[in-house]
């Protein structure tokens, strides 16, 4: 069944794509969102081969998510939070970290792979690699906001809890898994919120690769002190990214021209991460976004765990 169809017959896919957008519009209404400032956005991606994970992977690139939401238009958000207390908020819904979380849970070549126990991995900017290796992710500029709450304390902020954030470049490849970027460990970073419960990460928009719908991975943990390996982690999920937006990016921005078709054939409803989640969840998941293809975009996006 092809994208058309989800776009222009009632289904599935059509109410998860009506329903997110209003869950979307009641986040804005509740304040959860930074202000725009300097116009930048964080986009997500999957990986290759399937998001199920595995011991010792190669990359290529294909990852599976469907769907299709509307995260808002490109114009310039002029709003602020000072945190999500006192707003209606769930539990972000478990996702899989995928083949190339980079966290010491799997192996590439015979090797372990650890970014989280590599001195410099504590980074805003993660656009270029750190540490040894060096190299710059090319794509659109885009800056991902995040508060992290908790649902148990009427969505009270946490602070100092630790986001390790990942996905792939514009070309749908992961740094230290995809052959041609195995030597570059960009578009991977660790941020710890601030007293308003609160992170950002600067980074490019990702690509969609075949068999996935656009999205960012990201673990969740109580400190920077326990961020040092993937067995003290809280929470392991993904971000989708919004329609909309994917479709401007894709076809106005050099280097995404690939994405055009990959995001065709996929759907929030036929991917293989996203299809199962409900309406709130998706909606829950996908960050709302501010900006233009020119100057880049600002993303912001709530996570809640229960503690």
């Amino acid at each position: 069944m092809n994208e058309q169809y989800y776009e222009h017959h009632n289904g599935l896919a059509h109410d998860l794509e009506v329903m997110a957008h209003r869950a979307l519009e009641r986040r804005r209404m509740l304040g959860f969102f930074v202000s725009g400032g300097a116009a930048l956005v964080l986009g997500g991606c999957g990986g290759a081969g399937g998001e199920s994970g595995s011991d010792d992977t190669s990359a290529s690139s294909s990852d599976s998510t469907a769907g299709s939401t509307n995260s808002g238009t490109a114009t310039t958000d002029t709003s602020s939070t000072s945190g999500a207390s006192g707003s209606t908020c769930i539990v972000d819904p478990t996702e899989t970290e995928g083949p190339y979380p980079g966290d010491g849970s799997n192996r590439v070549n015979g090797s372990l792979v650890n970014v989280l126990a590599q001195s410099g991995v504590v980074r805003s900017d993660i656009r270029s690699s750190f540490g040894s290796l060096s190299g710059t992710a090319e794509g659109l500029p885009m800056t991902l906001k995040i508060a992290v709450v908790n649902v148990n304390n009427n969505c009270a902020p946490l602070t100092g809890y630790a986001v390790y954030l990942w996905h792939c470049t514009r070309g749908g490849e992961y740094s230290l898994y995809s052959s041609s970027i195995q030597n570059q460990n960009y578009l991977r970073g660790v941020q710890v919120t601030d007293s308003n419960g609160q992170c950002a990460f600067v980074s490019i928009f990702p690509g969609c690769y075949d068999g996935r719908w656009p999205h960012i991975h990201f673990e969740l943990y109580q400190s920077a002190n326990t961020a040092m390996s993937y067995s003290n982690k809280l929470l392991t999920s993904q971000m989708a990214m919004p329609m909309d937006i994917s479709r401007a990016v894709y076809a106005a921005v050099s280097g995404y021209s690939a994405s055009v078709s990959n995001l065709a054939r996929i759907s929030l409803a036929s991917d293989n991460v996203f299809s199962d989640n409900t309406s709130e969840q998706i909606a829950w998941q996908t960050p709302t976004f501010t900006g233009d293809t020119t100057n880049g975009y600002t993303a912001t996006i709530t996570i809640g765990i229960a503690v």
